[in-house]
């Protein structure tokens, strides 16, 4: 089993809250990924530097100055910041962009037509990334360390440029790779490919890989105002009720559309939760 948990800026910006996943995410057993945002503080850090934060449906508008605020908060700050905090739970993390190691490519966003708005956007240094364009052959070989590779959402083009990137996207980008990374020959492990419970078409193996979001929630509410309200499980069908009925909107639609295609993509199932219930049953799942 492969983990990939990601956590978002409001746990980031907490350090209390951010402590104590720590504590839950260095505990966790097996091979992991951590992938973390931090917008709030970047935007806290654009203000103080005299500068306004431009956001057009929760994506936050790149221009030059903002891409070295956001690289400096991401990648350097939360991210050391993180790793430091792992090492002391005896996690042994190691902090990279997408440039380290050529770990993930980005493709740089063109201008698109915002319907909100009505007109085009153009969102600067913003990069969109996609399972392909994963290493999943570089963060394999990290896991087989014993080294857990902690992403922030800066990555790179490939032609020398850095881009920010939606973190969301980045771990189920990450998710959808590991999971269709095929390691090993069976023949390696055992003397009858058969035996091999997870033997992909071409004989070699593959992990189980679990995605699970984080946030300041106990997962997907079915009335937005009543934190008690966490639905359990959604599948398609309800997923398309639910934003029928106006339950789920906003950032939540985008977060669960990625977390459809991940499953359709070949990650095991994905989980929603809180934060502090990383290792708990409370949750919306996803399969």
């Amino acid at each position: 089993m492969i983990r990939i948990v990601k956590i978002g800026g409001n746990v980031v910006d907490n350090p209390g809250l951010l402590r104590e996943f720590v504590r839950d995410f260095a505990a966790m057993p097996g091979m992991k990924v951590l992938v973390h945002g931090g917008g709030v503080m970047a935007s806290q850090m654009q203000k103080e530097m005299g500068m306004v934060p431009k956001m057009v449906e929760g994506r936050r508008v790149t221009d030059e100055e903002a891409l070295k605020v956001v690289t400096m908060v991401y990648a350097g700050w939360c991210n050391k910041n993180i790793v430091a905090l792992l090492q002391a739970q005896g996690c042994n993390a190691i902090g990279l962009s997408g440039a380290d190691g050529n770990a993930i490519k980005a493709l740089k966003r063109p201008p698109v037509h915002v319907e909100s708005l009505g007109e085009m956007v153009d969102y600067g240094y913003v990069g969109d990334v996609t399972a392909e364009s994963v290493n999943a052959g570089f963060i394999y070989s990290l896991l087989e360390k014993g080294i857990v590779p902690v992403f922030n959402a800066i990555n790179h083009d490939g032609q020398g440029n850095l881009l920010n990137t939606n973190a969301d996207t980045i771990a189920s980008s990450v998710a959808i790779a590991m999971a269709n990374y095929r390691y090993r020959s069976p023949r390696e492990v055992c003397s009858r490919c058969e035996e091999c419970t997870h033997c992909s078409d071409d004989g070699r193996l593959t992990h189980e890989t679990e995605l699970i979001y984080c946030f300041e929630k106990d997962g997907v509410l079915y009335d937005k105002d009543d934190d008690s309200s966490v639905i359990p499980e959604i599948d398609r069908t309800r997923f398309a009720s639910l934003k029928a009925e106006g339950r789920v909107a906003d950032g939540m639609i985008p977060k669960l559309s990625n977390s459809f295609k991940a499953i359709d993509s070949g990650v095991a199932r994905v989980v929603i939760k809180h934060a502090r219930n990383l290792s708990g049953p409370v949750g919306t799942t996803l399969k």
